[in-house]
Formats: structure tokens, C-alpha cells, sequence
């Protein structure tokens, strides 16, 4: 007798407070602003490393403790929906990676490369919030293809 491979349950999406996700590129684009405003690349530095941090281990996120200390105060209510938040968490990687660039690069005395990263993390967290337009998500869902392309052969 073969065995046949046990079926997939079907896959459900998680879910994603887009209020969260709001308060995350407010908090981006001002603490990124004050950063590259005030020379403070050690700033950009830290934002980088927390937004690395959420992205790897959600719960352990400072930007998510942060949203959940200040949001309600802020007017910000859950926006719950059923989305799968690794695309995003993604996003706040990719976010962090290029944070953690531009201030090493500012720490390392290359400030114009350190501005020209940080103004790039805000230019599409901007994006992000006013259009809906999440540049590190469609990253992800091009990984995920050329993945599934690649391993599918």
C-alpha cells in the first residue's frame, strides 16, 4: 500500500492592524527626520536595530510596544484585517537594513551616503502612508515568486 502525503490544511492569513502599521511609518518618518536633521546618526542607528528586532521577532518589537503604550492617546484605534503581516515585517526589515546603513555610513564619516539613506527610508514610508504603497511588500511577493519558480522546478 503507498502512503499518500497528508493533506495541507488550507492556509489562513494572519492579521494586521493597519493602525499599527500608520503608527510605525509616523514614527519612521519623525524619528528619521530628527535623526538626519540634528546629525544624530547614532538615532538612525538605534531605529534601524529596533525596526531588525520587530521584523525578526514581532512580539519582542519596541515600534510595537511603542503603538501599543501611545496609540490609543495618539486617537489611533486597532484596524484589525485579515492579511499576512510577513510581507510587512518584511518591509520594516528591509526598512532597518537601510537605517543601520545610514547611520554606520554617518558614524563612519560618509554623511552624505548616511542623508541619502535615511531620506530613502522616509521618501517610502511617506509612500507607504499616503498611498498605500508598500515598496519592501512587493519586494517580498517577488522573493516569494522567484522562489516558488526556482524551487517548483
Amino acid at each position: 500500500m503507498i502512503a499518500s502525503a497528508p493533506a495541507r490544511a488550507p492556509s489562513t492569513p494572519g492579521q494586521t492592524d493597519l493602525s499599527a502599521l500608520k503608527f510605525n511609518q509616523f514614527t519612521v518618518i519623525g524619528v528619521t527626520l530628527l535623526a538626519l536633521i540634528a546629525g544624530l546618526f547614532a538615532l538612525a542607528l538605534l531605529l534601524g536595530a529596533a525596526m531588525l528586532l520587530g521584523a525578526v521577532r514581532p512580539e519582542l518589537s519596541p515600534l510595537r510596544a511603542a503603538y501599543r503604550m501611545f496609540g490609543r492617546r495618539l486617537g489611533l484605534r486597532p484596524e484589525v484585517v485579515d492579511e499576512d503581516p510577513r510581507a510587512h515585517h518584511f518591509a520594516q526589515g528591509v526598512g532597518g537594513v537601510f537605517l543601520l546603513a545610514s547611520g554606520l555610513s554617518g558614524l563612519a564619516g560618509l554623511p552624505l551616503l548616511g542623508l541619502g539613506l535615511g531620506l530613502l527610508v522616509i521618501a517610502l514610508a511617506g509612500l507607504n502612508l499616503s498611498q498605500r504603497i508598500c515598496v519592501g511588500c512587493l519586494m517580498y511577493f517577488q522573493y516569494r515568486r522567484l522562489r516558488y519558480a526556482v524551487l517548483s522546478r
